[in-house]
């Protein structure tokens, strides 16, 4: 592989800002959709294919069927930036994005892998180009990348594809409040001037922000605590489905003042793992790591999951995106404490749910 830009290669990040900010920027800057999958950079010289991770970790052999479509879609020589992702279609034969079905795509056994591919196989969408042919274009600004990148990938229809944009104020608008219904993460803002810059906070993200009342099941302790020194790494948050506390995500990223302060303070609501309502989740050593805390998986990597049990009583307010399934996608917030509810109300019946949108249309797939 003799390209003009060579892996690895560190993909430009994006900062958080409201949707009022990025709106204002218009229209000195780009609105993307918000792709839920995994950050890819494609290598393509000929038929060599290769797939790199955000971290620069080798994806090629985890997506076989995208790298066929790849060497029949893509110009013969070219290094692009995009992101794989799984769509799946509900018994209305709507799509959306399924990062949960994505992520099992990672798996050692080839003859999984294979099975998958066929099964649950994953498309690859482009937003932005950094060479092409004989050209490097990670020194110009986007607004020529884009047009190259569009001269380029005309007429594409899939597995491969190539991101929608806008400067309409009111288009911009309407796809960060749509596209959620297809499983998209919000949008995406790129001054128009900006050159491709490597691991850095260029972009802007504009992502969705609910709030919630949740139940402090647990902690685990941060990495560098100790014992004469303890300090809290993340809550784990459940919510009551059916009479049962379920396990809906952690609350993380506080400072090192407030970790001491928050295992002090949760200390007298140290139970039994017997005497907890996830006590009977202590069988599943190697299982079920999506619904048990403290299991492992191929993600965890053979990290400390285990945790410190709180007896249910008390409340605490987050901040979160959206959801996968019945779990947080990310990491919530912590907002504040709320004495002034039960935890037996707090339920799977507050959260918003978005109204279903397409993802045929938002790739403009008829």
């Amino acid at each position: 592989m003799d390209l003009q830009v060579m892996p690895p290669v560190l993909p430009m990040l994006a900062k958080p800002v409201s949707l009022e900010k990025a709106l204002s920027m218009l229209p000195y800057v780009q609105i993307e959709p918000k792709w839920d999958g995994f950050r890819c950079i494609v290598f393509k010289d000929g038929d060599e294919v290769e797939l790199a991770s955000r971290n620069t970790k080798p994806l090629t052999r985890y997506f076989p069927e995208v790298v066929a479509a790849m060497r029949e879609q893509l110009p013969a020589r070219c290094v692009l930036d995009g992101e794989i992702f799984v769509a799946l279609a509900n018994d209305d034969g709507v799509e959306r994005l399924e990062f949960e079905v994505l992520q099992e795509r990672i798996h050692p056994a080839q003859s999984r892998i294979d099975m998958l591919a066929e099964k649950t196989p994953a498309s690859y969408v482009a937003f932005d180009l950094l060479a092409l042919g004989e050209e490097s274009y990670a020194e110009r600004p986007f607004a020529e990348r884009r047009a190259a990148l569009e001269r380029a990938l005309a007429g594409l229809d899939g597995p491969c594809f190539l991101t929608r944009t806008t400067t309409d104020t009111a288009e911009a608008e309407a796809w960060f409040h749509e596209f959620e219904g297809a499983g998209l993460d919000g949008v995406v803002a790129k001054p128009l001037t900006a050159a491709y810059q490597q691991n850095a906070r260029t972009m802007l993200k504009i992502k969705h922000e609910r709030t919630a009342d949740v139940v402090v099941a647990g902690y685990r302790e941060h990495k560098t605590s100790t014992p004469e020194k303890p300090l809290l790494g993340s809550l784990l948050l459940g919510l009551y489905a059916d009479g049962e506390l379920q396990h809906i995500g952690v609350s993380a990223s506080f400072t090192a003042a407030r970790r001491a302060e928050l295992i002090a303070e949760l200390q007298p609501l140290v139970v039994p793992i017997e005497e907890h309502p996830w006590g009977r989740w202590t069988e599943f050593l190697t299982a079920n790591p999506d619904r048990v805390p403290g299991t492992q998986s191929r993600w965890s990597q053979g990290k400390d999951l285990s945790f410190t049990p709180l007896r249910p009583e008390r409340v605490l307010e987050v901040a979160y995106d959206h959801m996968e399934g019945r779990r947080f996608r990310h990491t919530a917030q912590f907002r504040r404490w709320r004495p002034d509810r039960d935890p037996e109300s707090c339920g799977y019946e507050q959260l918003d749910e978005p109204v279903g949108y397409d993802l045929a249309r938002i790739l403009n797939v008829d």
